[in-house]
């Protein structure tokens, strides 16, 4: 990715100061969706992470990975498969509870969305903690399914994600087109 791509999408996420909460300096990427040529540069920057890692299929985590997700995997020629919160897949389902700040969470994939051979990339907006992408690792594998990799528009180094999401990578790299 160039330096002006970088500085394009960087120019179109909008600084939201407390939200959702006093002292949270919230990353809105909405300017960025609305923008055709910052959101293609964006699908066009993502595809090509999932061409070099050789991925074959798309995880996208909601809510967000999804409108990220769905345009790289059709850009890219991948299938794309939606990670839920649970509860909302029809049919056979895997889940994978993770550790929250205060409590924990579920994710669920149908289970024969991903198989055996899959090199799948897992899309999502921001990096911050890490729990539920690394929480979606643990489905991928457990549906049989390889890793190719992590792929985020931005990651908030700050928070600690990378550091925690690192074992759970087993060697499949982390990409993040801006860190913050």
């Amino acid at each position: 990715m160039t330096a002006s791509t970088s500085e394009l999408l960087l120019s179109r996420i909008r600084d939201v100061p407390d939200y959702p909460k006093p002292g949270v300096m919230f990353k809105d990427i909405t300017p960025l969706l609305a923008d055709p040529k910052a959101f293609t540069a964006l699908t066009d920057a993502l595809a090509e992470l999932c061409a070099r890692h050789e991925a074959t299929k798309i995880v996208g985590l909601e809510a967000r990975g999804f409108i990220l997700g769905a345009p790289v995997a059709v850009r890219a020629g991948l299938g794309f498969i939606p990670v839920r919160k649970a509860g909302k897949l029809p049919g056979a389902t895997l889940s994978q509870a993770y550790e929250l700040e205060y409590g924990t969470a579920e994710i669920e994939v149908h289970a024969e969305d991903l198989q055996a051979g899959d090199r799948v990339m897992v899309i999502d907006d921001v990096l911050a903690t890490g729990g539920t992408a690394e929480a979606s690792l643990e489905l991928i594998r457990r549906a049989g399914a390889d890793v190719a990799g992590v792929a985020v528009l931005m990651e908030l180094g700050f928070l600690g994600g990378r550091a925690r999401l690192e074992p759970a990578l087993r060697g499949a790299p982390l990409e993040a087109l801006i860190t913050l």
